[in-house]
């Protein structure tokens, strides 16, 4: 797991970890090799990324026989989906009361500026 958010979302800043997130989601665990063999960069540049996924606790890496495998956490990735839920409460209820106030205003045929 992650040290802080801190650290998820740091590791999450970066399209390229976020679409290593995204294929481990959608594949399950994968060698390394085959992560580096979706992208144009180097290996040794994926397996970077990959580190640093996994010290945010977004990935785990297994070792079996010459491979390593790779395969998504969840957990932290859950604990940023909660933190943000609460803005998106925060902001659909305010979004709602605009609505609302907008349609009181046209009701009463005022013109809004």
């Amino acid at each position: 797991m992650a040290k802080n958010k801190s650290d998820v979302f740091k590791a999450i800043a970066d399209p390229t970890r976020r679409k290593i997130i995204e294929l481990l989601m959608i594949s399950g665990a994968l060698p390394i090799t085959a992560i580096a063999g979706d992208f144009k960069s180097a290996r040794q540049v994926i397996t970077r990324h990959i580190y640093i996924l996994e010290k945010a606790g977004l990935v785990s890496i297994e070792d079996s026989g010459r491979e390593r495998y790779c395969r998504a956490e969840y957990l932290p990735l859950r604990e940023i989906f909660d933190w943000v839920s609460l803005y998106e409460k925060f902001w659909d209820e305010k979004l709602d009361a605009l609505q609302v106030h907008v349609k009181q205003k046209n009701k009463t045929g005022k013109k809004m500026n």
